[in-house]
């Protein structure tokens, strides 16, 4: 039995390849960038919402 498991490629990683590969990459980074600005607003609201004492 192998220990390398079999690698299915998920929608999104499918997304990425796709931009990638129609050489959009300031379309990649704007999307990643969105991402990382709506992870540090819920972070933000997590910590005004449960300070910590």
């Amino acid at each position: 039995m192998s220990n390398i498991g079999e690698y299915i490629p998920s929608a999104q990683d499918a997304a990425i390849a796709l931009l990638l590969q129609d050489d959009n990459g300031d379309k990649l980074t704007d999307i990643l960038v969105d991402a990382l600005d709506e992870a540090f607003r819920i972070l933000r609201d997590e910590i005004t919402t449960y300070p910590l004492n």
